[in-house]
């Protein structure tokens, strides 16, 4: 009975024994299997058995990892300190390398960085490291994949989260923007007010020779109604003159043809006369001056008459009487 449980006994213990031997290794694991302090080799992802108390394997987990680095006071080429902080993303790619070469990874590659960064700004102006993150990362990511390749890890990419200059220092960087902005602003708005000052003096330029041109096209027009108006008056009075003329040439023909066809003595002259100078004398402000003596009236009607033929007994009709004085 006692031989029974004594092998009951060691079949459980081998069963514990077998089963302690078995180890799960994760898909994003990599194992590094040890004999008796030894390297033995590395497995992946799945079920692996070991043999108990004489293999020890160390997981290594190989998806990516960040690691917060902080470094204290970096000072500038310009003597400026200033707090940095970075973030750096790494990942390994030798689990055995990784197991064996580093003994703290982490406090490793943190004082490494810290080194980096204090050697990257150490090369530039503040202003230069200010607006260079992205330079620095690079250079960082650069320096730190080479010195940690014989470790088993590769560097992916490095951020700088924080450049922080003292205080007083950020104070009087505040104070210089806002006074370029303002600057700025001034002369925006000086060029602004200069802008639409030309364009108000040209726009008003422009108006004046606007002005300038309808007036003078006006002028120009009502000199030309003047000069077509004067035309037609003068056409008129032209005309209406020829018109009389020609009127007056008729009558005057008409009066001559009734005098010479009809024979007149001095009394139808001077009644004809009279009639004229009465015509003469209705207009107003006209004055007649009559000779001072009737004999010079008298002569001037004879005169007038000697320019008609006389009448003859042959011609049917009485001769014209003389010319009669007192």
């Amino acid at each position: 009975m006692a031989l029974v449980i004594v092998g009951i006994a060691v079949a459980v213990l081998f069963v514990v024994w077998a089963v302690s031997g078995v180890r799960v290794v994760r898909p994003f694991e990599r194992g590094v299997v040890e004999r008796v302090g030894k390297y033995r080799s590395t497995v992946n992802p799945g079920l692996r058995m070991t043999i108990p108390l004489v293999d020890t394997v160390r997981m290594v987990d190989m998806r990516e990892q960040v690691l917060d680095v902080t470094a204290p006071d970096v000072i500038t080429k310009d003597n400026v300190t200033a707090g940095v902080d970075a973030a750096v993303f790494y990942a390994p790619t030798d689990p055995e390398k990784l197991v064996y070469s580093v003994a703290n990874f982490t406090m490793a590659l943190s004082k490494l960085t810290q080194t980096g960064l204090r050697t990257a700004v150490g090369d530039l102006q503040l202003d230069d490291a200010l607006t260079a993150r992205e330079v620095l990362g690079l250079q960082l990511r650069e320096s730190l994949d080479e010195a940690t390749d014989s470790w088993g890890v590769e560097v992916r990419r490095v951020e700088i989260q924080r450049f922080e200059p003292p205080p007083d220092l950020v104070a009087a960087m505040h104070e210089q923007v806002r006074a370029e902005r303002l600057r700025v602003a001034t002369v925006t708005q000086a060029d602004g007010d200069r802008q639409a000052s030309i364009a108000r003096a040209e726009g008003e330029r422009q108006a004046r020779i606007f002005e300038a041109e309808a007036d003078r096209e006006a002028r120009a027009l009502r000199a030309e109604g003047d000069a077509a108006a004067m035309r037609t008056m003068a056409d008129a009075e032209r005309y209406r003159h020829e018109v009389a003329a020609a009127a007056q040439a008729v009558a005057i023909k008409l009066v001559y043809e009734a005098i010479h066809e009809g024979g007149a003595t001095p009394e139808v002259l001077a009644a004809t006369y009279i009639e004229a100078l009465r015509e003469m004398s209705s207009g107003p402000g006209t004055t007649v001056v009559m000779p001072g003596e009737g004999t010079s009236l008298t002569s001037a009607l004879a005169g007038i008459a000697s320019l008609f033929p006389r009448r003859s007994a042959g011609n049917g009709l009485p001769p014209l009487p003389p010319p009669t004085t007192g």
